[in-house]
């Protein structure tokens, strides 16, 4: 078993490995910690190079810190993503396998960010929706603006809420701000924001991985660069209320994107569009401005990097790494890796279409387990479920090897394989290309391990036809997948996944 996956095995069921913590007896000097969390969208920030939107505040931050260009999360939908946040788990290791709105839970409450700060002194406060379950297992002392806020209603009210929270009084706080731009649907203008919003004609293109361009699709692609320019303002009045309490100095502001855009082949999928995220660290005094990193990093990282800077002892059962080591000069530098893993399995039971994959610097696999099937991904986005994916009629109108792309996302093999540094939006899949023969086995081998080592469910093919059937018959009961509506539907696979992962334990 290769070294690194046998590393993260090691980690995530209990053999402690060092990690650096910040030197700091004194509870009150800690560093108080603003986590922003934003909605739907990958690094389309002036900061990343996207000349479209104008981001001010959130490109100040990078200024100020850190941009971390190949940063990803582990799943590419809310919910799963957001465990991982809480817990520092995969999906599939805590149980959200899916949205929380459609029942998908966690196998159990998990001792959880909120609690582990809590148990340090830390205030600990969020704003905007928590969205896993069970949410008793994240316990904040301070909780406002609890719906989703899709219409993006007064959101000068989360730096209100912010500022009230943050001048409370002098312990350490923790707040966790979730912001709903750019989630679907994409307003053109809220409460006068963007001031000058774009549309469709001031594009010259969408956006690239979808590979398909006219001017519907420019519409939309506008709204959503309006979206970002919107968020931009709104994290600048948030930082403003920080900035107003004098506590700017003494906090660690982290930001990122819970996965990509809702576009096709890019929010539900394991494509790059749907993984990759802005990810940015700013620390005034402990973080040199203008700094930016090609390591490969991963939401399991937060967590750890979080529970580090307040001085807390880094649990041994998390698979990520802090990331202390790469904002400071250090005897005990991160050490790169070499892999990168994420789970899928689409948000809801009408929508299951389970994946794994894993990229290295340069090439990137992805596993359908149910390649007999058409994913039903495709066709939500391509029959507007969303309304924001590429209809089948825009579809002859691409290059040849954007057609074959979405035959691909369509009716995937069980393997697909892509050259990141020659194929960045992975429209030519190689998995079949002779040439590539032996770094595909290689990745192959890599994501099989990861399965092995992190006691992934879904590596057993008794406890897949298991799921797959459970699926099924909840499709077959509710066709109109509305069964997150039936107070007395519960899923039963959180049982007897954990009973999986509890008998494999002691292997490790």
């Amino acid at each position: 078993m290769m070294k690194i996956i046998l590393l993260a095995g090691l980690l995530v069921f209990g053999v402690s490995c060092a990690v650096p913590e910040i030197s700091n007896p004194d509870a009150a000097k800690r560093p108080n910690i603003l986590l922003i969390v934003s909605e739907d969208n990958g690094p389309d920030l002036g900061c990343y190079g996207v000349t479209e939107v104008t981001t001010p505040h959130i490109d100040g931050l990078a200024k100020n810190g850190m941009r971390f260009d190949r940063a990803f999360v582990t799943y590419s939908v809310c919910s799963p993503s957001r465990s991982t946040i809480y817990t520092g788990l995969y999906p599939h290791q805590n149980g959200q396998i899916g949205l929380a709105t459609h029942k998908f839970r966690m196998y159990e409450s998990y001792k959880t960010m909120p609690v582990y700060l809590k148990e340090a002194g830390y205030r600990t406060g969020c704003l905007g929706k928590i969205h896993v379950n069970p949410e008793s297992a994240i316990p904040w002392d301070f909780h406002e603006i609890r719906s989703s806020n899709f219409a993006k209603k007064d959101l000068n009210g989360y730096a209100r809420h912010a500022a009230d929270f943050i001048a409370k009084d002098e312990e350490p706080f923790f707040l966790m701000v979730n912001f709903p731009d750019a989630h679907c649907d994409w307003q053109r203008q809220v409460e006068g924001m963007p001031a000058h919003p774009l549309d469709g004609k001031d594009l010259d293109a969408t956006m690239p991985f979808v590979g398909v361009d006219n001017p519907r699709l420019r519409d939309l692609t506008a709204n959503y660069y309006n979206s970002m320019n919107r968020l931009d303002e709104s994290v600048g009045m948030l930082l403003d209320s920080l900035r107003s309490s004098g506590k700017l100095e003494n906090t660690l502001i982290i930001y990122l994107g819970d996965h990509g855009a809702q576009f096709s082949r890019g929010k539900c999928s394991n494509y790059e569009s749907g993984l990759r995220i802005p990810l940015i660290v700013s620390w005034p005094g402990r973080i040199a401005g203008g700094q930016n990193s090609e390591e490969l990093i991963s939401t399991i990282d937060l967590l750890p990097t979080i529970l580090s800077a307040a001085g807390i002892a880094v649990p041994g059962n998390l698979p990520g790494i802090s990331l202390l080591t790469l904002f400071e000069k250090s005897d005990d530098p991160v050490k790169s890796r070499e892999y990168l893993f994420a789970d899928g399995a689409g948000s809801a039971a009408f929508y299951f279409y389970p994946r794994r994959s894993v990229r290295d610097r340069r090439f990137k696999l992805i596993r359908n387990l149910l390649h007999q099937r058409e994913n039903p991904k495709f066709l939500a986005y391509a029959f507007q479920m969303y309304g924001t994916g590429t209809l089948p009629d825009e579809l002859p109108a691409a290059s040849p090897e954007v057609q074959r792309a979405y035959a691909t996302w369509r009716n995937p093999p069980e393997f697909e394989f892509y050259d990141l540094d020659n194929d960045p939006y992975e429209f030519n899949n190689l998995s079949d290309d002779p040439d590539f023969q032996a770094d595909r086995e290689r990745l192959k081998e890599a994501l099989l391990d990861w399965q092995i080592a992190s006691i992934d469910p879904l590596n057993d093919p008794n406890i897949l036809a298991r799921v797959v059937t459970e699926m099924d018959s909840v499709n077959t009961l509710y066709p109109g997948r509305d069964y997150g509506k039936d107070p007395n539907f519960k899923w039963n696979y959180p049982e007897y996944f954990k009973e999986f992962i509890d008998s494999k334990k002691e292997d490790f």
